[in-house]
Order: structure tokens, then C-alpha cells, then sequence
């Protein structure tokens, strides 16, 4: 398949606005499966997953390929909800374009922004489905209006709708200037064309003038045409759409029902048309290493260059071990072959490739640039490594993912679980960056961290029914941070026998502390050329665990800035053991000089609820320590923008239940952490 002919793409959106379905309707028009599975029966073949029919939500992202009008069609369907944000993340860094699915009757929602906001940190052009035009108080002009203000883009209607709501029939194809209906009989697979009423021309021909007038002013030669009073073809105004949603000067919108096969066959032919091929986006960035220097380079996608892959997601299956998810960026790589992990510095065999359809999958030779698929046989990669030779040292940039923020301890129910739920753990955690799980150094629990109480949750389920993992868990906790609030210096020296062998260090550090969101920083300031590599690399080592383990309670720190001012060293007696040591008590003893700290933290909090019931779920927050951020007013009710501490939020669902009759929903996403005022009064 040629790279021009090839699609990259991902669905994104809020949770419920129908990705899921949408995708189901893609791949049954395309022909790739033979009958539409729905989420409502638990039957959709992207949440194959047994938890995800169960919960009704996508949690991981699905991959599949099909094919439309001789193009190859890569498709992602990322979750909605905030929880499995690192799910969507790590799928858009390697799309070259995505479909945002939009609700015609809330408009933007909450996670609408979060995804919105992704996709363009990491400028993916995208195109606007605007679903569920059946349901009552579907708005179409309001909703794509929402979209206009909520993210400062320029949108493009290339449909309009025939009647909204109850009454909605089918749509306007502003560039063909034909109505479009969809027949119910064969589940919408028949489409009839028809000229456009004379009651609707009107309306018609203003949209199509809106139209060509936002194409031609992000086109010069267009514009030239249109200032001249010329015809602009259908082909030339293609074109010029597919440049400008390519450049992101403007955001194109299709309409329909996925639940009622109504729209999506002009979607598709969306996706082909206007969004870009591997190509056609800008080369992925790479870091060269050359010995202990690093140079920025742009890796074009090109089949006949140098083998260079990203592993963006890793799923463990029971019979065949990890699936490593690759997207290729340059050259090829083929069945069988040894290929190098940069990030590793390893070699490892690529027993097969497959091309994945959800959990299903065909058996493929090779791997060119700009495609997707999975390889069978990597032991040591990890969501975020480069494979490719060791002729072409290049490390593509890898995801930063999100920090956990809540936890809860697990134990396994008999001594002989134990290293069956270790196994499982760290199968879990290469699978998903944001859970993580370490050994509590006082009670000697095992605790485990996510991004929320639905994220464990899963996960711990998928523990228990997937792995067979019998354990016990413990009620959630906040994930706290240690900092310090000014600065501090101390010197330390380390001097023990051990084993008739006498091992000394001497370090003197300042600790300082940096601004919010800037993480940690270590550098050694004095010179140090004659001092052996091991022992620096055992200092580095030593600051990096005491960083881990914290200062006084055992959370890792965040916005501390350590700076070695003098190394002590003696040839004779200095080990790095003595280092290591040294480096975390002269750590301890600078950070709680500078003022030590306990940060909590703090949660965006999006309370969705009727009108009527505005008051009292402020109320419910404010109790809480939430404070109000701002309210947007939706047909459907009003959205309550909030901030709140984690640790206040825990049953809050049954308080806003209860307050609200029922009718609130609310999700939460991690803010930032901030001091938490009378520190950790359960110490």
C-alpha cells in the first residue's frame, strides 16, 4: 500500500458521546465485520475486552485496520473517560489525524476539552462528527458554534442537516448540493441522493457560500478565483480542504446517528479525503546519540531509509506474551529479524507481526514506515521505546505520562499468591504507564497508584478475573508529594567497616526549590574529571532513590533542585556503596534544613447536573473544600467547573447522588498539587 494511500487515525471524544459505536459503523460499511455489534448488549468488537462490555466504557485503546475506496485505514478508538487519559495520550502521539466525535446535544463536554487540548499539543489535524442528530435537542449551528468559542478554531460545516432532533431526516451535502437520506431498511447501507427542496435552497446556498468563502480565505489561488467571480470546482475545493485541515487553518464537520446508521459512509469518505496521510504531517523528531552527545534530527517517513519504530502501547496476551504496538516512522522492518531496543540498549528477536483487528489478527512479513501493527517476541520493551538498528542510534521522543495520584494497599490472600501478583503487577504496570506499585518501607504492604478510583478498580479487577490473582484490597488513599519551601545546604561524610574493609564518601549539597510543574533537578557543579565514572554514576544513583524515597514520610519529592558543590574522594577506601549512602543522608539532612513540605493533590472536578439541582451540588462540593471555578449552561442542564482536594473526594458520588435525586454525574481529572495546609495530621 502506498504511503498516500494510507490513514493513521484515532476517534476521540467525551465519554458516551459514541466513539465506540461510531468506529462499530466504520468497520461494518467497510466491510470488516458482517454485523454491527452494540455497546448496550455488550457486543461492540473494538471493547473486547470483558470489563468493558460489562461497564459499558472503553478502556483500552482498541487498533484495527480496514480499507475505504482503496485506502488502508489504521483506526484507534481511544476511552472517553479521564481516568485511562494515558490511553488517549500515548495513541495521539502517534496518529497522524483524528476524528473527534461531538454529542449534538451537549456540545463540548468536559473531556471534550481534556482530548481537544492533547490533540493539539501534539498538532494533530482533525475533523468534527457531529453524532446523535436524532436525539431531542440535538443543535447542530449551536454545538459547532460551542466548539468555535470553547477552542478559538475556525469550523466548517461541509454538511447541514435536514430537521434536527425527532425530525431529522438526513443532510445537505454543501459540496455537491444533493440531500442525503439513509434507508433504515438495510441498516443505512442505502443511500439516496436527491436534489435539494426548494424550501431548504436557500439556506443551502448560504452554507455552501459560507463554505467556499473560509476555503478560499486559507487559500491563495482560490481566492484568486472566488475575488475574480470565477466557478471553483468540486475537485479544487477538495483539495484545498484537505491543505486546510492538513495546516489545522480550519476544523471540518460531517453529521449523522451512528446508532441509527445514519451519516457515517460520508465520514469515511471524510477521513480519505481530508485528513493526512504519514506524509503528509510533519517528520517525528528523533534524538542522535553519538557517545555521550545528543543531536536533534527530523526522520522522515521513508520505507528505504534507516529501520526506526515507536513501541506506543504494550497489552499482554496469555498465549503470546506481550503485543507490542509499533508505529513505524522510517524504513522497515521484517519477520524473524533481530532489531535493537535504543532505549534498552538490547537486542530482540521480532518472532511475528500482525495485523490487529481488536483482539483478533492476521500474520504480516513486514513492517514499512508510516503503519501501524504489533510484534510478537519483545521481552523487554516498554510503552515509550525506540526500536530500530544499532547503524541508526535514535531515540523518538518518548510520551510523558501523568503521576498518579491515589492508592490502595494490596495484599495477596495466602503467601503462595505472592509471587503470582508481583508477576502480574509488573505485567501491568509495562502495560500502563500511570499505575505503579511499590513495597510501603514501614508497614510492608504493597501499595498500588492510578490516575483514579475507576482506573484500580479495573485494574484490580483484571487482576483477579485475567490473571487468577487472589488478593485483598485495602480503601483508597491519597498519593501525596514532599517538597521543600526554601533552601538549605549540608555536608556529610560516610565512613563504616564492612567486612574488615573501611568505605568512606564525603558530599557537600544545596537543595533549593524550583517552580510548580518543573519536576526535579540534579547537577554536580564541582569538577569531578579524575574521579571514576562508577562513583559518579553511584552518586547519581543515590540522589535519584533518595528523590524516590522522600524526606520524611516516604512520598517521592517533586520541585526540589539538588546541586553537588564538593565530592570527597580517596582512591584507596571511597566505593560507590559509600556513595549511595552518603548521597541519602546528606539529602535528608539539606531538605529538612530548607524547610520541608507535604503537597496534596488537587482534582478538576466537572459536575454535570440539571438546573434545579445547581445549588445543591455546590453546596455538596463547597463542603468539601471545592472551590467554583465557573458554570456552563447546556440544554441538557448546567456543567459546574470546580477544584477540590483528592482527599476530600472519596463517597462523594453518594453525597451528590442524594443531594441531586439521582440526576448529577460528576468526573475528575488531576490539577496540580499544591501545600496541604497542617501537613499529614495522621503521622
Amino acid at each position: 500500500m502506498s504511503l498516500d494511500k494510507m490513514r493513521n487515525i484515532g476517534i476521540m471524544a467525551h465519554i458516551d458521546a459514541g466513539k465506540t459505536t461510531t468506529t462499530e459503523r466504520i468497520l461494518y460499511y467497510t466491510g470488516k465485520i458482517h454485523k454491527i455489534g452494540e455497546i448496550d448488549d455488550g457486543q461492540a468488537t473494538m471493547d473486547w475486552m470483558q470489563q468493558e462490555q460489562e461497564r459499558g466504557i472503553t478502556i483500552c485503546s482498541a487498533a484495527t485496520t480496514t480499507y475505504w475506496r482503496d485506502h488502508q485505514i489504521n483506526i484507534i478508538d481511544t476511552p472517553g473517560h479521564v481516568d485511562f487519559t494515558a490511553e488517549v495520550e500515548r495513541s495521539l502521539r502517534v496518529l497522524d489525524g483524528a476524528v473527534a466525535v461531538i454529542c449534538a446535544v451537549d456540545g463540548v463536554q468536559p473531556q471534550t476539552e481534556t482530548v481537544w487540548k492533547q490533540a493539539d499539543e501534539f498538532s494533530v489535524p482533525r475533523l468534527c462528527f457531529m453524532n446523535k442528530m436524532d436525539r431531542i435537542g440535538a443543535d447542530f449551528f449551536g454545538s459547532m458554534d460551542d466548539v468555535a468559542q470553547k477552542f478559538g478554531v475556525e469550523t466548517l460545516a461541509l454538511q447541514i442537516p435536514i430537521g434536527e432532533g425527532a425530525d431529522f431526516e438526513g443532510v445537505i451535502d454543501l459540496l455537491k448540493m444533493k440531500e442525503l437520506r439513509w434507508s433504515a431498511e438495510d441498516e443505512g447501507e442505502t443511500i439516496t441522493e436527491s436534489d435539494i427542496d426548494p424550501s431548504r435552497l436557500d439556506q443551502a446556498n448560504e452554507w455552501h457560500e459560507k463554505l467556499v468563502e473560509t476555503v478560499a480565505g486559507a487559500d491563495d489561488a482560490l481566492m484568486e478565483l472566488y475575488l475574480d467571480g470565477k466557478e471553483i470546482s468540486t475537485d479544487q475545493l477538495k483539495a484545498a480542504i484537505r491543505k486546510g485541515t492538513i495546516s489545522r487553518a480550519y476544523v471540518p464537520f460531517v453529521m449523522g446517528s451512528a446508532r441509527h446508521n445514519q451519516g457515517v459512509q460520508p465520514l469515511i469518505d471524510a477521513i480519505v479525503d481530508y485528513l493526512p496521510c504519514p506524509t503528509d504531517v510533519s517528520p517525528a523528531k528523533g534524538l542522535k546519540i553519538k557517545k555521550d552527545q545528543q543531536e536533534e534530527i527530523d526522520v522522515p517517513c521513508d520505507p528505504s531509509k534507516m529501520a526506526l519504530g515507536l513501541v506506543f502501547k504494550i497489552q499482554y496476551d496469555r498465549e503470546m506474551g506481550p503485543l507490542c504496538y509499533v508505529r513505524m516512522y522510517s524504513g522497515k522492518i521484517q519477520n524473524g529479524i533481530q532489531i535493537y531496543n535504543v532505549n534498552k540498549k538490547k537486542r530482540e528477536r521480532v518472532n511475528r507481526i500482525l495485523r490487529m483487528h481488536a483482539d483478533k489478527s492476521d500474520a504480516i512479513d513486514s513492517l514499512s514506515a508510516g503503519d501501524i501493527a504489533v510484534f510478537i517476541g519483545l521481552k523487554l520493551a516498554q510503552t515509550g521505546d525506540t526500536v530500530g538498528t544499532e547503524a541508526f542510534p535514535v531515540l523518538l521522543e518518548q510520551p510523558t505520562f501523568p503521576q498518579p495520584v491515589i492508592s490502595v494497599a494490596l495484599e495477596p490472600e495466602s503467601m503462595s499468591e505472592k509471587d503470582k501478583m508481583t508477576e502480574t503487577l509488573e505485567i501491568l504496570s509495562r502495560e500502563d504507564p500511570t499505575f505503579t506499585s511499590h513495597e510501603d518501607a514501614e508497614t510492608g504492604q504493597l501499595i498500588i497508584s492510578g490516575m483514579g478510583e475507576l482506573h484500580l478498580d479495573v485494574l484490580v479487577t483484571r487482576m483477579r478475573d485475567d490473571f487468577g490473582v487472589k488478593c485483598n484490597v485495602g480503601a483508597p488513599q491519597v498519593t501525596y508529594r514532599e517538597s521543600i519551601s526554601g533552601t538549605g545546604e549540608a555536608t556529610e561524610e560516610y565512613s563504616r567497616v564492612l567486612a574488615g574493609k573501611e568505605n568512606t564518601a564525603g558530599l557537600t549539597i544545596s537543595v533549593e526549590k524550583r517552580e510548580r510543574g518543573t519536576g526535579n533537578n540534579f547537577e554536580i557543579t564541582c569538577r569531578y574529571a579524575e574521579i571514576p565514572d562508577e562513583i559518579i554514576e553511584a552518586i547519581r544513583e543515590g540522589f535519584k532513590n533518595a528523590l524516590d524515597s522522600g524526606i520524611n514520610y516516604g512520598y517521592p519529592c517533586t520541585e526540589v533542585g539538588v546541586k553537588v558543590t564538593n565530592i570527597v574522594y580517596n582512591e584507596l577506601t571511597s566505593t560507590p556503596f559509600a556513595f549511595e549512602a552518603c548521597a541519602a543522608q546528606v539529602f535528608d539532612k539539606a531538605c529538612n534544613a530548607a524547610g520541608p513540605e507535604i503537597l496534596e493533590p488537587v482534582m478538576n472536578v466537572d459536575i454535570s447536573c440539571p438546573k434545579e439541582f445547581v445549588g445543591p451540588a455546590s453546596s455538596q462540593l463547597s463542603q468539601r473544600g471545592g472551590s467554583i471555578m465557573g458554570q456552563d449552561s447546556k440544554p441538557t442542564g448546567d456543567i459546574i467547573h470546580a477544584q477540590a482536594p483528592m482527599a476530600n473526594m472519596f463517597g462523594f458520588t453518594t453525597n451528590l447522588r442524594s443531594a441531586t435525586q439521582g440526576r448529577a454525574s460528576f468526573s475528575m481529572e488531576f490539577s496540580h498539587f499544591q501545600v496541604k495546609v497542617g501537613g499529614l495530621n495522621n503521622y
